[in-house]
């Protein structure tokens, strides 16, 4: 059974920059793909090629097995909530969810069955009258995916769309987007800068730098089995440093930091660095604070987060390097000297990867 929306090795120049360098990305009907990167990394770009307000200079775009790469926008049938939702300051909420729908030439009874279904899937069927500048944020954000969804498109595509509201009402609306696109089981595209973002609305997360695909995969995944040093420093918190390789154990790996030997469990997915240097990325969760003492790492803590019931300690290690740590809020005052061992959770978190981070 073929993908509902596919991208088939996308690329896209301006000048000399390759903007979008050969992604391929298969959706399944009703599924939300998120795409993650930091600025530059082409998924605005690629969402654009999505709408077509851009052409490709390699690739296709497919939805159900229909080539739309050269078809018009107006023609694609997806519809588009825009970072700054483009609403009619001058129209009431109706006139502007029926505003897409009268330029595709709908009317009458039909016209207000439409704006009256999409006001209702977003929870503003009695806001109609309102103008925009009577509406919060998060309810304009609303009136923008009412409109997009109105004409009943077979693909919605979400350009940084809670960039505006502040943190608080932010997270309240991902909650109301994701139940809402669900609820509907309408096939979508994300793009977002925001890890967390990502993470709570979409069914896969694709990472992109520099154009290129690095990983596509659940949060879960993304977070448990980076493919290479960029995604794991890129996807939830977490320390690289440099150890030797000695080789494979049972249950993972033995590896020497600063000239303490530790075995590290489960070491996912890729294949072990061979004996010698190698870069170590690990999160947070999988070290502990003990006291300085024989197989331990002799550090100095500098810093401390907090983050609710937990706190992430920073510790300089004698040898230079910075590690996190999640312990207990008042586990140890700032300036103390410590060990630091891995922690006693069963596999992950630990990863190894080659000196070149792949």
């Amino acid at each position: 059974m073929s993908a509902f929306l596919r991208l088939d090795g996308l690329v896209k120049r301006f000048d000399e920059t390759i903007a979008v360098d050969h992604v391929s990305l298969a959706l399944e009907r009703g599924e939300l793909l998120a795409l993650l990167g930091p600025s530059g990394s082409g998924k605005t770009t690629t969402l654009r090629l999505l709408a077509g307000f851009e052409t490709p200079d390699e690739g296709r775009v497919l939805v159900e097995d229909d080539d739309v790469t050269r078809v018009a926008p107006v023609s694609r049938r997806f519809g588009m909530v825009f970072q700054h939702y483009a609403l009619f300051p001058h129209l009431d909420v109706r006139a502007n969810v029926a505003f897409g729908l009268e330029s595709l030439g709908v009317g009458g009874a039909e016209l207000d069955r439409r704006v009256d279904r999409a006001l209702a899937l977003v929870d503003l069927k009695a806001f109609g009258a309102r103008r925009i500048a009577q509406l919060s944020g998060g309810q304009q954000q609303r009136v923008a995916l009412a409109r997009a969804l109105a004409p009943e498109p077979r693909v919605l595509l979400l350009d940084e769309p809670l960039s505006n509201l502040d943190p608080t009402l932010r997270e309240r609306t991902r909650h109301e987007i994701r139940d809402l696109i669900h609820r509907v089981g309408i096939t979508t595209v994300l793009v977002t800068h925001e890890q967390d973002e990502a993470f709570e609305l979409g069914d896969r997360v694709a990472v992109l730098r520099g154009g290129r695909l690095e990983q596509v995969g659940t949060p879960d995944e993304l977070y448990g089995a980076p493919a290479n040093v960029f995604i794991g420093g890129f996807v939830g918190r977490s320390s690289t440093v440099e150890v030797m390789v000695l080789g494979p154990t049972a249950r993972g790996a033995r590896i020497v930091l600063e000239g303490v030997e530790w075995d590290v469990d489960g070491v996912p997915r890729h294949p072990l660095p061979p004996p010698g240097r190698a870069l170590m990325l690990v999160r947070p969760e999988a070290l502990r604070i003990t006291p300085p003492e024989p197989g331990a790492v002799a550090a100095t803590v500098t810093g401390r987060r907090f983050v609710g019931p937990s706190a992430i300690f920073t510790a300089r290690t004698d040898g230079g390097a910075v590690l996190e740590v999640v312990a207990p809020p008042q586990a140890v005052p700032t300036g103390a000297r410590v060990g630091l061992m891995p922690s006693r959770r069963v596999g992950g978190g630990i990863h190894l990867f080659p000196l070149d981070g792949r």
